[in-house]
């Protein structure tokens, strides 16, 4: 492959500290790399130097002549009174980037929801995101570097993004370099990972899946070296006893011994323990929403939800921006009262929210983190049962990556990633039995969000999540439901499920399945046929919401029998298994009947 960037020897330092010493990398031909690292470690600053918009205090960045370099920053440079068809295609008469397959393909996958007219002053953060990118994403760079281009776009959005890098260059041509803390979207685009920690830049194989396997290895074979340095004095006597020097051989990756660490790892959540102890806490009545519709001057957001939420289910809410994601996490805090239905409560519920505000810290600001845990109640416990165990708030800090000189610094002076977890922290430290949380993984490195999935896999009661992190969402809930058309919709495939429907559902601007409304004729079937068509649509829907009822039914029903009785969850397993086999035959007949009405 042919070279396209290297560094030589980068050094880098602030007044307080050396960033970088010493580092040397290249980037070649059809290198797709994704950079992580803990937050302040050097991620951003490592790509503007890259990238020739920061310059090293010491050591060299050298480009192959004629390489071109499109970067996206995380600042926002957009000019507020330019329009998104100016500030995406410039004075580029219409014929032309009309006529262009790439630009084409940008505008459609980002901006086809936008009218190109609108002043970027009047749009929100996500949507001048996908500006910023599509104005980028047209031209024709040899290498792109892209500072978390995932930040503020919704799960669509990301997917799209990794489609088009996928396929934006032949397989040994192009470069890209990005900056993102989504484990998905590495996975889904990267061929290498970089980790830039302790002023290096240490390189592996793979996107964030193998990065991780490597990193196992890594710290085992780390301990091993430990142990053999402590051992070392026995291991002298033992050589000088048997009078021949010992052998040694190179270490090398090995997948197969990173394999055996986790092979005695047990599931990450234990899922009966956990229901049995949201039960003892809860009862089991949480949170039922029964028959739901909220309307905003006249607009209605929600029609007719039917949600009973049981003790311990973790559940992730999909849905586009606007879809009324929002006003359903509202319902169930109390913040938000249905237009018409009514929601019913435990009497001994009590829920929490991490908003995407920082409105918990609002008090604290001026004083120290040492001061503000101080407040608060001197134990948490975590986990269940045999496994229960004390922790002191500082221990918690501990667990979310706080050092104990950080316990000295004001919480205005935090991190953006610090005051979250700090945020997180005094959600956890009231207690509550009902947990949401929304968007809850902005600025947080990928360390950390594996710290906070972590602490999430011990917490015992009902979670809910909003988030376009795919990956936390999939790996901290259980089960997805998605808002489409304003009803809530069980997602027994998950997030791809979702993809699918919204998929369909773009395809068909003229049909709202929930409510039966059609537009113009669906071209190539009778008047007849059509109506029997849509009949049956409906009614296909209206069978997944009930069966979505039974499944939520019988996980409650599960949560609050006798763990013992072996013989009946068993039944009831079967019975969830065969509601899920429905389900699935059902959802096949549904895009079957949307494809025919396109």
């Amino acid at each position: 492959m042919a070279h396209l960037l290297g560094a030589e020897a980068l050094h880098l330092e602030y007044p307080t500290r050396v960033v970088f010493d010493s580092v040397t990398l290249g980037v070649e031909e059809g290198d797709r790399i994704g950079i992580v690292g803990r937050n302040g470690d050097g991620k951003s600053s490592l790509l503007g130097m890259l990238a020739r918009r920061l310059e090293p205090d010491g050591g060299r960045v050298t480009v192959r002549g004629g390489t071109t370099i499109g970067v996206l920053a995380q600042a926002d440079t957009l000019d507020d009174d330019e329009t998104i068809g100016h500030a995406v295609v410039g004075d580029t008469p219409e014929h032309e980037w009309a006529g262009d397959a790439r630009t084409r393909d940008v505008i459609g996958g980002l901006l086809g929801d936008l009218p190109w007219d609108a002043r970027l002053g009047t749009l929100s953060g996500g949507q001048r995101r996908r500006v910023s990118l599509a104005r980028l994403l047209r031209g024709d760079h040899d290498i792109l570097a892209l500072d978390e281009p995932t930040n503020h776009l919704d799960m669509e959005a990301i997917t799209w993004l990794a489609g088009h890098l996928k396929r934006r260059w032949a397989a040994n041509a192009g470069g890209l370099l990005v900056v993102t803390h989504d484990r998905w979207f590495l996975d889904e685009v990267c061929t290498r990972t970089w980790e830039v920690h302790d002023r290096i830049v240490e390189p592996f194989e793979g996107g964030y899946a193998a990065y991780i396997l490597q990193r196992v290895e890594r710290d085992r074979q780390a301990a091993a070296t430990e142990a053999r340095r402590q051992n070392l004095a026995r291991k002298e006597l033992a050589w000088l006893r048997r009078g021949a020097p010992a052998r040694t051989a190179k270490p090398k990756f090995r997948i197969d011994a990173a394999n055996a660490l986790i092979a005695d790892v047990p599931e990450i959540r234990n899922r009966v323990d956990l229901q049995s102890l949201a039960v003892s806490r809860l009862g089991k009545d949480v949170v039922d929403v029964l028959d739901v519709s909220v309307a905003y001057d006249e607009r209605e957001v929600l029609h007719r939800v039917e949600w009973r939420l049981a003790p311990g289910e973790r559940t992730g809410i999909l849905g586009v921006n606007g879809a009324g994601k929002s006003t359903l996490l509202g319902l169930i805090d109390g913040a938000v009262q249905p237009t018409t239905g009514r929601v019913k409560r435990g009497k001994t519920v009590k829920v929490a929210t991490l908003t995407q505000r920082l409105d918990e810290l609002e008090e604290h600001l001026a004083d120290p983190v040492r001061v503000v845990i101080g407040r608060l109640r001197a134990t948490y416990t975590l986990g269940s049962g045999s496994k229960a165990q004390d922790l002191t708030p500082g221990q918690l800090l501990e667990r979310l990556g706080f050092a104990s000189a950080q316990l000295s610094t004001p919480v205005k002076d935090l991190s953006g990633g610090q005051k979250r977890r700090l945020q997180l922290l005094l959600v956890l430290l009231d207690q509550p039995n009902v947990l949401i949380l929304d968007e809850p993984t902005n600025d947080l490195d990928t360390d950390m969000l594996a710290a906070m999935e972590d602490l999430l896999d011990s917490w015992p009661g009902t979670l809910i999540v909003v988030s376009h992190d795919r990956y936390f969402l999939e790996r901290v809930t259980d089960q997805q439901y998605a808002i489409l058309d304003r009803r809530l919709r069980h997602l027994p495939g998950g997030v791809d499920e979702y993809l699918r429907l919204r998929t369909a559902q773009d395809a068909r601007p003229d049909v709202a399945p929930s409510t039966g409304e059609s537009g113009p004729r669906a071209p190539g079937l009778s008047g007849a046929d059509e109506r029997a068509a849509r009949k049956e649509l409906g009614a296909t829907q209206r069978r997944l919401e009930r069966i979505a009822e039974r499944v939520t039914g019988i996980h409650a029903r599960m949560a609050a029998h006798d763990q013992s009785d072996f013989a009946g969850l068993a039944r009831l397993q079967d019975e969830l298994r065969a509601a899920e086999a429905e389900t699935a035959g059902l959802e096949e007949r549904w895009l079957e009947l949307s494809e025919q009405l396109e």
